[in-house]
């Protein structure tokens, strides 16, 4: 990721522009320490992305419940959970 001092970003705008559209992010410092992170559109929305939940991957699992070997009944602490 480029770092552009805020004064050399102000002067080379159009520069960080095609930087985060064409080699990814770019940062811009102030006082030399980071302040701001510059992202194509495309990248911001790809991040903004929620997640998907566990239960979502799980649910969306191409592997048949009959595709899995069995199973013996859950235990907790030594101690059948169903009996």
């Amino acid at each position: 990721m480029r770092s552009w001092p805020l004064q050399e970003a102000r002067t080379h705008l159009r520069d960080v522009v095609d930087g985060a559209l064409n080699q990814g992010p770019q940062r811009i410092t102030r006082h030399g320490k980071q302040a701001v992170i510059v992202v194509s559109e495309d990248e911001w929305n790809r991040r903004a992305e929620v997640p998907r939940s566990f239960g979502d991957l799980l649910a969306d699992c191409p592997i048949e419940a009959a595709a899995l070997s069995p199973r013996s009944p859950g235990r907790l602490a030594g101690r059948d959970i169903f009996g």
